[in-house]
């Protein structure tokens, strides 16, 4: 298979998954390295292909939402010892957490994909931050972040607020 057989099938690969792809796995059903595939992911990019490095693997972005699907954002703050229990607050009340953003004082706006939709996900979410001793993006701002949701409804949103409120995460002024 020549390279750009393989960023043709790498693009499918995003295409068909419903979930993250991490370049590791990638790299054993295309028989290359690691590296190959960064690099191959990084040539897509450059050709305006709408991956996404989230902290589980690739994605292919989708411009398109689903039916009634609404993207709000909620202003949070708290330590890192809560991160567990502010993400469990979205997902438990049927909304998906998209990224987080910080305002640093010198590189301004900072943000990560996260692409969290459960209990399971934001679980490997932790663990991961734990397993690479990296410090969340929350550690920038004494706390302070936003985050973009992805909510079926309304309602889901009001009682993702009403949730983070009642656990003192949600950042009111």
């Amino acid at each position: 298979m020549n390279p750009s057989e393989r960023r043709n099938q790498i693009l499918e690969f995003l295409k068909q998954g419903n979930r993250p792809i991490s370049a590791g796995s990638l790299a054993k059903k295309l028989n290359v390295s690691r590296q190959v595939i960064v690099g191959d992911v990084a040539l897509l990019r450059a050709a305006n292909q709408p991956i996404t490095a989230t902290p589980r693997g690739y994605v292919l972005e989708s411009p398109d939402l689903r039916p009634g699907e609404l993207i709000r954002t909620v202003a949070c703050r708290h330590d890192r010892g809560k991160i567990t229990q502010e993400l469990y607050s979205i997902v438990d009340n049927g909304c998906g957490v998209l990224d987080v953003i910080v305002e640093h004082a010198v590189y301004g706006q900072i943000s990560g994909r996260l692409q969290v939709f459960s209990r399971f996900d934001a679980d490997d979410f932790v663990r991961r931050l734990e397993k690479g001793q990296a410090l969340p993006l929350c550690d920038l701002t004494g706390g302070v972040h936003l985050h973009t949701i992805s909510c079926p409804n309304e309602a889901a949103y009001r009682r993702v607020l009403e949730q983070l409120k009642c656990e003192g995460i949600l950042f009111e002024h």
